[in-house]
């Protein structure tokens, strides 16, 4: 206990000395631009096995466009806008339409009223994801480094991996869930636990930009995250603009049908197996 609170005194003498030295104003009207670079790697499973280095080379570069991504975060002290800076496909010279389908659209965060909505499109249909930010417990730490001109510190979490795809879908974790849940109805004893996959975050924070947000859905530390890794995929902040000359409206995006986060996962799952009988009844 005694060694706990020595570690949680040295965190918080650390963020008090950052914060002594910080020379950014925050006023009502104040507002900064973070600029990320998303880079992810990809899991071919059993398939990749029976590939050549070459082959697998050969795959991530024609799926570049969907490992690697650039992103703005507008942001105020209240409020939050991240979008995608999409690219046109290096080959065939547009974007990736299909897998829009699966990745996250505008996402708008106020973290006085906890209240998260982003804007997705699946399959020519427009939807406004409404629900709550995500709960993370944040674990902090006294590890430090630098990135860029601003001392960050470390914090790390644990979360449901669901609650970090919920706008995505994969075969393999539909039919994990599928096995999850008969083996919970098969079980007849009444306590048993189905196995919840959890994801660990780890983020660095910069205590010099005092707002508790972050890129993608990562909120909640004493400071503007500006690196955060989870699962197969790390987000770095590679620029910052603080007050720009001229300011973004953040506005909450409005046009969709409203639905939650668990909502919009049961239409994306239900839309793929409906299109996996059609496919197999052609066949």
């Amino acid at each position: 206990m005694y060694s706990i609170k020595m570690k949680l005194q040295k965190v918080f003498v650390a963020i008090l000395l950052i914060f002594s030295t910080s020379n950014v104003l925050f006023a009502q009207d104040f507002q900064g631009e973070a600029y990320y670079f998303s880079k992810s790697t990809m899991e071919l499973g059993s398939f990749g096995a029976t590939m050549s280095e070459a082959q697998k080379k050969q795959i991530q570069s024609r799926l570049k466009n969907r490992l690697e991504k650039t992103y703005i975060l507008t942001f105020n002290v209240e409020e939050s806008m991240f979008i995608e800076d999409e690219k046109l496909d290096a080959i065939s010279g547009a974007t990736d339409s299909w897998g829009k389908n699966f990745t996250p659209g505008a996402q708008y965060k106020n973290i006085k009223t906890n209240t998260l909505l982003q804007s997705q499109e699946f399959y020519g249909k427009q939807f406004l994801v409404r629900d709550k930010l995500l709960e993370l417990e944040w674990n902090m730490t006294s590890e430090s480094k630098q990135i860029g001109e601003y001392m960050c510190m470390k914090a790390v979490a644990l979360v449901p991996s669901e609650q970090l795809s919920w706008y995505d879908f994969s075969w393999d974790n539909a039919r994990q869930k599928d096995n999850e849940e008969k083996e919970a109805t098969k079980a007849s004893d009444s306590t048993a636990m189905i196995q919840i996959k959890m994801t660990q975050i780890e983020a660095w924070y910069t205590p010099q930009i005092p707002v508790s947000n972050g890129p993608m859905e990562f909120s909640g530390l004493p400071g503007l995250i500006l690196e955060v890794s989870a699962d197969n995929t790390t987000m770095l902040c590679s620029k910052i603009v603080m007050n720009p000359a001229e300011k973004s409206k953040i506005e909450a995006p409005e046009k969709g049908k409203e639905v939650t986060k668990m909502e919009y996962q049961d239409i994306i799952s239900k839309k793929m197996a409906e299109m996996r009988s059609m496919y197999s009844g052609r066949r």
